[in-house]
C-alpha cells in the first residue's frame, strides 16, 4: 500500500511517517504540508490511502476531496486528521473511512489503518467474485440435470450431453452421441427449456447444442448444412440462420453468414 500523508505540522507529519514505517503491509510514504501540494502528488502518483488533516476552516481539504471524487478512479481510501471533530455528513459523504482525532495514539493510528486494509482485501474479494461468479454459473449449469419423463419413468438427464432436439409431430426427439428420448413435448417447449444450455433454434424443427456443431458448409441444393460431432448434419433454414451469429464469440472475414 502507498500512503500519502497531508499534514501542515512538520512534527505531525513525521510522527506519521514513523507509525507507518513499523508496518510490513505499507510499502511507501510520502508526505506534503497541504492540499494544493496532496493534489500535484496524486496527479503524478497513485495512493491507496490519503491521510489528510483537516484543520479549521475544513474548505481547502474538502475541495481536494471533491475533486478526487470526479476526476480519480479509485479514488484512495481517505483517513481524516483533526484536532476538532469533523462534520459528519460533510466528511462521511466523500470516502472517508475513519477520522482521528489529536492527540492521537499510535494504537488509534494503526486501528484506522487496520480498517482500511479489512475493507481493501474485502473490496478485491468482491471483484474477484463479481469476475468468477459468470465462470461458475456456467459449471453450475452444465452440472445441473434435466427430469425426462418417459413411459411412465422419469430419467435425468445431463442436458450437456444431449447433440440436438428434432421435431417429430406432437413429441420431441432428444438426440445423444449414442441413444435418444422421445418426449411428449412440443419443439418450441422444449427450446425455452434448454436455451440456458447453449441449444439454439437453426430450424422450425431443429435445435442444436452449440458445444457439438463442428462447422458449417453449402449443401449441393444451396442450402446451409449444420454438422455435429459425430458426422449428423442438420439443415439450417432462412427464418433461423440469424441464430448461427451465437455459435462464435468472434467471426473472422465476416460477422455471421453471408446473406442468400
Amino acid at each position: 500500500m502507498r500512503v500519502l500523508v497531508v499534514d501542515g505540522e512538520p512534527r505531525s507529519r513525521s510522527n506519521l511517517a514513523d507509525v507507518l514505517a513499523m508496518r510490513k503491509d505499507i510499502e511507501a510514504v510520502d508526505s506534503v504540508e497541504g492540499a494544493p501540494q496532496a493534489l500535484g502528488r496524486l496527479l503524478k502518483d497513485t495512493y491507496d490511502i490519503l491521510m489528510l488533516d483537516i484543520p479549521a476552516p475544513e474548505t481547502a481539504g474538502m475541495e481536494l476531496l471533491d475533486y478526487l471524487k470526479k476526476h480519480q478512479h479509485p479514488m484512495p481510501a481517505v483517513i481524516f486528521i483533526s484536532a476538532h471533530r469533523p462534520r459528519p455528513v460533510a466528511a462521511f459523504e466523500k470516502c472517508t473511512i475513519d477520522y482521528i482525532l489529536k492527540p492521537y495514539s499510535n494504537e488509534r493510528i494503526h486501528e484506522a489503518l487496520n480498517i482500511v486494509m479489512c475493507r481493501s482485501i474485502n473490496e478485491r474479494a468482491a471483484i474477484f467474485l463479481s469476475e468468477l461468479m459468470p465462470q461458475l454459473a456456467a459449471l453450475v449449469s452444465k452440472s445441473v440435470k434435466i427430469a425426462i419423463k418417459i413411459e411412465g419413468r422419469i430419467l435425468f438427464v445431463d442436458p450437456t450431453e444431449l447433440v440436438a432436439v428434432e421435431a417429430q409431430g406432437n413429441y420431441a426427439l432428444l438426440v445423444r452421441c449414442s441413444g435418444s428420448y422421445l418426449v411428449r413435448e412440443s419443439i418450441s417447449a422444449v427450446a425455452d427449456k434448454l436455451r440456458s444450455y447453449g441449444f439454439i433454434r437453426i430450424h422450425r424443427s431443429i435445435l442444436v447444442n452449440t458445444s457439438f456443431v463442428q462447422g458449417i458448409y453449402t449443401g449441393i441444393t444451396g442450402e446451409y448444412l449444420l454438422s455435429t460431432k459425430g458426422g449428423k448434419e442438420y439443415p439450417v433454414s432462412q427464418t433461423y440462420r440469424r441464430n448461427i451469429g451465437s455459435l462464435a464469440q468472434r467471426w473472422i472475414g465476416g460477422d455471421t453468414l453471408p446473406a442468400k
